[in-house]
């Protein structure tokens, strides 16, 4: 009888979970399910955020969140995934900091969550409940895990330096 791995039924449970807020979060963007705007009304407020452009953004914005949501609750590159969702969630969390830590106020407190618990878990690997196990971690390897987030970081870095040089040279 094979034992229960207490750590990767966890694992699997927070993957999901993350992953499925995410890509219901990411679909409301890209698709306008559960109310959200869709792409057009997406984009359209990226660029009242002062994200330019602004169709680009809300893809990029709406892959990381669904796509990499998707991924996660697979357990498929779990690097990239994680990285993928931490990386949108940066752009939330600059959009949010000007009203403080707290959701209740406006603040970053909701995605700066989904944004650590997405690169927690995509550090942690996905653990043996995966589509990475089950292909012998084929998409999760050293080098993918610090190219993921290697990239993403530079690329959060580079969209909000956009975004706030844009930003200062219109005031």
């Amino acid at each position: 009888m094979t034992c229960i791995n207490r750590r990767d039924l966890a694992l699997l449970a927070l993957r999901t979970g993350t992953g499925a807020v995410l890509m219901a979060h990411g679909t409301q963007k890209l698709f306008g399910w559960f109310g959200g705007a869709g792409l057009d009304g997406t984009a359209a407020g990226m660029e009242r955020m002062g994200f330019t452009p602004g169709r680009q953004s809300a893809v990029a914005a709406a892959l990381g969140e669904a796509g990499g949501g998707a991924l996660l609750v697979l357990g498929l590159a779990t690097p990239a995934a994680g990285a993928a969702a931490a990386g949108a969630m940066a752009g939330a969390v600059a959009v949010h900091a000007p009203a403080g830590f707290f959701a209740q106020e406006g603040g970053y407190e909701y995605p700066a969550f989904l944004g650590f618990t997405a690169a927690a878990v995509g550090l942690a690997g996905a653990g043996r409940y995966s589509v990475d196990h089950a292909t012998g971690h084929t998409f999760d390897r050293p080098w993918t895990l610090a190219l993921a987030f290697a990239g993403s970081a530079l690329a959060a870095a580079a969209v909000l330096t956009k975004r706030a040089r844009e930003r200062q040279d219109a005031a």
